[in-house]
């Protein structure tokens, strides 16, 4: 059984800066985990996503503004957040799943892939 615990949303200006953490418990290390934003299931955004073999994807918007990262040892995920926009306000979620395919290839995830999920944090850019 995985779990996923977030931390760090918060309220910012725009410009500013947040960091959220997820703590995962269970064993994910052939897991891919990512963060996806938006509370309708279907519907959510992949924002950040680590696979097990290290390969990264950003949604686009996000390149250069955000930062994501893995630690294996601790199964924790941490997605810093700089230079946030308006637009980056939404509940964001930490979610796990073992993808069918390999990122660096297919380019992109899917939010059916993804079979566990953290109760979500706000994050409100103004």
């Amino acid at each position: 059984q995985v779990q996923l615990v977030e931390s760090g949303g918060g309220s910012v200006q725009a410009g500013g800066s947040l960091k959220l953490s997820c703590v995962a418990t269970g064993d994910v290390g052939t897991y891919a985990l990512g963060w996806f934003r938006g509370t309708t299931p279907g519907s959510r955004q992949a924002v950040a996503v680590i696979d097990d073999d290290e390969t990264e994807y950003l949604t686009p918007s996000v390149k250069g503004r955000f930062t994501v990262t893995r630690d294996y040892i601790k199964n924790t995920l941490t997605l810093q957040m700089n230079s946030l926009e308006p637009d980056d306000t939404a509940t964001y979620f930490c979610a796990a799943g073992r993808l069918p395919y390999k990122i660096f290839i297919v380019g992109s995830v899917r939010e059916l892939d993804f079979t566990d999920w953290g109760q979500g944090t706000q994050v409100t850019v103004s």
